[in-house]
């Protein structure tokens, strides 16, 4: 079991600062109290990939919680739910933001399966420069796939997550295949046997009943679209996600993502940014597509996304409090009277969308465990009411 992390003296002050008293292994990175320090440092403990932006820039100070300061008990519930950084953002400015100690607006946290969305937003570009036809299946750009689960499943059906797979996305489970995803993309210890790295755990994954019947949440198919993305432009995916999203975002930051043994990007949760450039992210969706660099995706994939998906295919243990929620390229839409759609990461990242006030909040945290429905709740709560802070403005 490996250790990670410089064994500096300056390195193990930073954690206990963090009250992580030990260093983390690769098997204990991704949970409390570890992740507190990880997730924010991400890149010196996994091999990352650079994502590069354009223009550089200084990064301003915090302005503080301003604007939503009145919200009821707001400093407990951001103790709560463990957060790193709140950045909330209108109409393409900041309004509020905190930071917990030890974090900042200049500093990177891993997003979890939040990047999940941002692969989603490269693949929609591609789609729309008619590089990817989201009604081809998967083998008509990758045939080193063929025989696998993805081979005979739709583009679209990848992006929506109704790709049928024998996959078990049981985080605590040894068993799960989940947790055999992260040892071949190098997030755990490897075992005798196992994949080599991420091609190799996609190709032996079978199909469990045909494709497109209902949603199977899972995080092998993101990696399998970071793969497509690759095929389709000859260009590694932390290079295709500088050029299509990152550079054209105006980030205060460049960005990380983690990469495997043989040089895969983690596509499916691997992202490492600032806040601020997650709003930013956000805002390009409320935008219609267009970021302060110009047009990353086009407003009718951006349009359908926000629409959702077929709720009747969504099974999720979310139903209970989003019942006519769904999924659509790789965002959540929670079907409600506001339109809210969101981007959510284990142990509560997110980037929530509030059409009806213009308003993006993203937010970092790092749980103690994965993210189940009562922290959901939580959070859902506090959104609504930030974004009511603003209603009838």
């Amino acid at each position: 079991m490996s250790t990670l992390g410089a064994p500096d003296t300056v390195t193990a002050q930073r954690r206990a600062a963090l009250g992580v008293m030990e260093s983390p292994t690769l098997d204990s990175w991704q949970e409390g109290p570890h992740n507190r320090w990880v997730f924010r440092n991400v890149e010196e403990t996994i091999p990352s990939a650079r994502i590069s932006h354009r223009p550089a820039s200084a990064v301003m100070p915090s302005l503080g919680l301003g604007a939503i300061e009145g919200v009821s008990d707001l400093a407990s519930r951001l103790e709560s739910t463990y957060t790193d950084g709140l950045v909330v953002e209108r109409g393409g400015q900041v309004v509020a933001e905190y930071y917990a100690p030890g974090f900042g607006p200049g500093q990177t946290h891993l997003l979890m399966s939040v990047s999940k969305s941002l692969c989603a937003i490269v693949v929609g570009s591609l789609c729309d420069d008619g590089l990817i036809d989201p009604l081809r299946n998967l083998e008509h750009y990758l045939p080193g796939l063929a025989g696998s689960a993805f081979a005979d499943a739709t583009i679209e059906q990848l992006l929506d997550m109704t790709a049928a797979v024998d996959y078990s996305e049981d985080y605590d489970d040894p068993a799960s295949e989940v947790q055999l995803q992260d040892r071949a993309g190098g997030w755990r210890t490897n075992r005798p046997g196992d994949p080599a790295d991420t091609y190799e755990f996609l190709a032996r994954l079978k199909r469990s009943k045909p494709h497109g019947e209902v949603f199977q949440y899972c995080s092998a198919t993101t990696d399998t679209l970071g793969l497509l993305v690759e095929a389709v432009t000859g260009q590694r995916y932390s290079e295709v996600l500088a050029e299509r999203l990152w550079s054209k975002l105006g980030a205060d930051q460049e960005a990380r993502i983690s990469i495997d043994r043989g040089g895969i990007a983690i596509a499916n949760a691997g992202i490492s940014c600032t806040t601020r450039d997650l709003a930013r992210v956000g805002r390009l969706m409320l935008s219609g597509g267009v970021a302060a660099g110009g047009r990353v995706v086009s407003e009718q994939w951006v349009t359908q996304t926000l629409a959702g998906g077929d709720s009747s295919k969504w099974q999720s243990a979310r139903r209970d409090l989003y019942p006519e929620g769904s999924y659509r390229n790789q965002w959540w839409a929670t079907g409600n009277a506001r339109g809210n759609v969101y981007a959510v990461g284990i142990y509560g990242q997110y980037i929530w969308l509030d059409p009806a006030s213009d308003t993006v909040i993203a937010k970092f945290s790092t749980e103690p465990a994965a993210v189940g429905t009562a922290s959901a709740a939580a959070h859902s709560e506090l959104f609504a009411d930030i974004c009511e802070v603003f209603a009838g403005e």
